[in-house]
């Protein structure tokens, strides 16, 4: 099995959450406020701001890191190749990532059908190899205590 990925070309309204290589061009209709976090992995402080992006077909969120924040601005359109979608709190986004790459667009997109806000839709979280629920053969019960009831201590016990 290969894990080479042949880029999708794509509009903002076929995204789907865990897309990978993606190349879309969009115009950004809005800029959030930057916001400061701290990384997980070590601990350093960045910048991040959420950009609303469009085309003729709907809109999205865009997370900016750190110097790609002052690279956009509001109401020029860009062209971004080896993106990805992921999922933030249930809500689609579309990210650069580290090895994707943006840069301004050789034909500007006039248009943006700002009615189409595809991470304004809920997704569901896919469940990753097995966990807990009924198609595991669990039922009920928390984490804690492998489908055991504990209010009741009822239910199985491991």
């Amino acid at each position: 099995m290969s894990y080479d990925r042949e880029p999708v070309e794509a509009t903002v309204s076929e995204l789907k959450p865990r897309m990978k290589s993606v190349n879309i061009s969009f115009k950004v209709v809005e800029k959030g406020e930057a916001r400061e976090v701290t990384s997980r992995r070590d601990g350093e402080t960045h910048r991040v701001l959420d950009a609303t992006v469009g085309d003729s077909t709907g809109i999205v969120l865009l997370s900016l890191w750190d110097d790609s924040i002052d690279t956009v601005e509001v109401d020029k359109t860009y062209r971004l190749e080896n993106g990805y979608t992921s999922l933030f709190q249930g809500h689609l986004r579309l990210n650069i990532g580290r090895y994707g790459n943006i840069k301004e667009a050789e034909t500007p997109i006039e248009e943006v059908d700002t009615e189409n806000d595809l991470s304004a839709q809920e997704h569901e979280r896919p469940r990753r190899y097995g966990g807990y629920g009924r198609d595991r053969g669990y039922s009920g019960g928390d984490r804690r205590g492998g489908g055991r009831d504990r209010r009741r201590g009822g239910g199985r016990r491991y």
